[in-house]
């Protein structure tokens, strides 16, 4: 009997869920699914945030000690940066350019911008009241909010990564600076907590083609209707065609140029994490499989992996951004409005902070949309226009953000003479003994 490869699996299982879930809504199942299948998938997606913080504490505690000293930790989070910064500006210019080449907004049929408005202006509301907390909070509660006050407190929610990566990171750099006699015990068990998390992917990415089913059965039915999807097709193309390029060319080529290696080296190796983000639109939820796939499958070491990886969940949103400025110039024409220049600039700057700010968990683009449309003085109300097609381009964004993470793993990787051979597996894609 033939044996499939994981990423196979998933996409099948993809593939069966999109299709039962049209069944379901022409038979009338859907009441069904709801009830009895999206659980499974909601179940698939806690398990693999179950174990994201663990995760991170203790990969990152390795590969920080495993440095053994702070200047090459400090010359790999400066490079780390850097590159994410670089692909995320990259990433909103392209979207910018895209949506002011085709114009998707300028040809919106009055009565259904107002139909959109009207069917989501309390989506929007609640995303807009969010948004305005976070203005209201001043320039510099950004930073105040990297810092936790109750480290265990932060620990309890995804939401709160960028602290719990502060705290570990403070940590690591404990361990180094203290006698290493004294560091070694508290290694020795971290190291084996990572050990343990690493086969506890293993374990739950078998259930992963069933998980995905019961997510993309659970969408479909959920879904709106099709003829609002129709009058958001242009708009949803932009994205498409921008996360497309950073996907398709952009991402492969930076690996090529800096790395040598293949395109098709690389998307073998990162496509089921790719198809995982797709069925989750989490990069939290992705993270874990993100990591064992470019380590073990990519050959960048674990001391980069454990670093790169966890901070670019959390800062890294290519995908998130370039989403953004397609959105707020869509919105713009949708309300007849003609952006300059300045405006343009203004956009980028601000979707680039607003992107480093996202949670890594679905939806939470949408909120920090709320405020690159205040500062292009766009109306916030036209968040509504583009709520019908949000969660499926959400899934589509999230993918550019994991690729977007392990092409800069495996840049810093080569940077920093960290990129070696794909390691050998006990257990392999297919999770079958050797």
């Amino acid at each position: 009997m033939i044996s499939l490869g994981l990423h196979w699996k998933i996409l099948i299982g993809m593939v069966v869920g999109v299709a039962f879930g049209l069944l379901a809504v022409n038979v009338g199942w859907g009441e069904f699914v709801v009830d009895w299948i999206k659980p499974f998938g909601t179940i698939f997606i806690n398990c693999l945030k179950l174990i994201a913080i663990p995760l991170i504490v203790a990969s990152l505690i390795k590969g920080i000690t495993d440095l053994k000293d702070i200047s090459k930790l400090s010359a790999m989070g400066g490079r780390t940066i850097g590159i994410y910064v670089g692909t995320t500006v990259l990433a909103i210019v392209i979207g910018l350019g895209i949506v002011n080449l085709v114009g998707p907004g300028r040809g919106l049929d009055e009565s259904t911008r107002d139909s959109l408005l009207n069917d989501f202006a309390s989506d929007a509301g609640a995303r807009i009241d969010a948004a305005a907390a976070q203005r209201e909070a001043g320039p510099l509660q950004a930073l105040v909010d990297l810092v936790p006050d109750n480290i265990v407190g932060a620990a309890t929610s995804n939401g709160n990564m960028l602290q719990v990566i502060f705290f570990v990171i403070c940590f690591g750099i404990g361990l180094i600076l203290i006698d290493p006699k004294k560091a070694k015990p508290v290694k020795d068990f971290f190291d084996g907590v990572n050990d343990v998390i690493l086969k506890l992917i293993d374990l739950i990415m078998m259930a992963a083609p069933y998980g995905v089913f019961a997510l993309l059965a659970a969408l479909v039915v959920d879904a709106p209707s099709t003829d609002l999807f129709m009058a958001l097709l242009y708009y949803s193309l932009c994205v498409l065609a921008g996360l497309g390029l950073m996907i398709g060319v952009v991402y492969p080529a930076l690996v090529k140029v800096f790395t040598g290696r293949s395109p098709g080296f690389f998307f073998k190796g990162i496509s089921p994490a790719q198809l995982l983000a797709f069925s989750t639109s989490s990069s939290a939820a992705t993270l874990p499989v993100t990591m064992e796939r470019v380590e073990e499958h990519l050959g960048v070491d674990e001391e980069v992996t454990s670093f790169v990886l966890p901070i670019g969940a959390t800062i890294n949103m290519d995908g998130t951004s370039l989403y953004q400025a397609v959105a707020a110039v869509f919105i713009a024409q949708a309300y007849g409005m003609d952006l300059d220049l300045m405006t343009q600039l203004g956009i980028i700057t601000t979707a680039l902070a607003a992107s480093i700010g996202s949670a890594a968990v679905p939806g939470a683009g949408m909120v920090m949309l709320v405020i690159v449309l205040g500062q292009a003085g766009i109306p916030e109300a036209g968040l509504a226009l583009i709520f019908a097609v949000d969660r499926p381009l959400d899934m589509c964004r999230t993918v550019a953000n994991v690729t977007g993470d392990a092409t800069v793993a495996m840049l810093v990787a080569k940077s920093v003479d960290k990129l070696g051979e794909p390691q050998e597996r006990k257990i392999d894609d297919f999770y079958k003994a050797e």
